[in-house]
């Protein structure tokens, strides 16, 4: 009796070990994933087990490695994380981002062979989950943006664009335009980016593209009458901060403003959708360097 009893202790002392470090497990995992969002990416890795096989850790480091502009190690990882969980729509959509940055980025004898890989991996993507609005987004631009030679055409991202109107409406709309800007047909982009915003009035990214947009047509008045919009939407938005500044830069006009709402992002806490503070450096010494001339 006494021998079943030590049996039976010590499997409830393993299964409660088991069980703690599962939890431990789970909240390291969830830390990880908020020092992500937060965009303190060498933090969040610190946090990962690697040699896991859990495809939630794979997944998250091959990103962090993406943001750190580590992309070999960011294909390596997010291959073992689809290779764990082959059906994810979700990691075979930042496959393809992983290959069209190396695309961008690499060789220009293996940029086109990355490119396919990109393209055939947003397809991928859209096939497991025709729903993945980001998904859709991501074949739509590439579509749109590649040549015909690997693959690209209007005449494609329009089909993705109507699958995507399907899915979220803001979002056709504003796919819509982006095609009819492609097109030069000026007119058709300012109403679609119009209509995205009706639809979705508290949307700021939408309104950003229609000032840009508006600031890329000569019309600077409008222009800063949709970013003082979207400011007043979000008051607290990053994102609203960076495009006027950057916005401003390349028109070369109010580089005081420019150079103080960059300076008010790069000390703000961004996420990991908001632009790279790199770049916002980056932005900020071109127009200290315009200043002093």
């Amino acid at each position: 009796m006494f021998r079943i009893c030590s049996v039976l202790a010590s499997g409830f002392v393993v299964a409660t070990m088991t069980a703690s470090l599962a939890s431990a497990a789970g909240m390291s995992l969830n830390k990880a994933e908020e020092l992500y969002k937060r965009t303190n990416y060498e933090s969040s890795l610190a946090l990962l087990d690697t040699k896991s096989s859990d495809p939630e850790v794979l997944f998250l480091a091959g990103r962090n490695y993406y943001m750190m502009g580590d992309f070999k190690k960011a294909t390596d990882y997010v291959q073992k994380a689809i290779a764990a969980k082959p059906n994810s729509s979700e990691y075979h959509d930042w496959l393809g981002r992983v290959y069209g940055k190396r695309a961008e980025t690499g060789n220009p004898l293996t940029a086109p062979g990355y490119a396919s890989k990109a393209r055939d991996a947003f397809e991928k993507s859209v096939q497991l989950d025709g729903k993945n609005s980001e998904a859709l987004s991501d074949l739509f631009d590439y579509y749109l943006e590649a040549p015909g030679f690997l693959g690209g055409g209007y005449d494609k991202a329009y089909a993705v664009a109507q699958k995507i109107a399907a899915v979220d409406p803001p979002e056709g709309y504003f796919t819509q335009a982006k095609l009819a800007q492609k097109r030069k047909e000026f007119q058709t982009a300012e109403e679609r980016l119009r209509e995205a915003i009706a639809v979705a009035p508290h949307e700021v990214g939408h309104m950003i593209a229609l000032a840009k947009f508006l600031a890329s047509q000569g019309r600077a008045r409008e222009s800063d009458a949709v970013f003082l919009q979207a400011q007043n939407t979000d008051p607290d938005s990053p994102k609203v901060w960076f495009a006027r500044a950057d916005t401003l830069i390349k028109q070369r006009r109010d580089l005081y403003e420019a150079k103080s709402l960059l300076e008010k992002y790069v000390k703000a806490p961004v996420t990991v959708d908001d632009p790279p503070k790199q770049e916002a450096l980056r932005l900020l010494k071109q127009v200290n360097g315009a200043s002093n001339n």
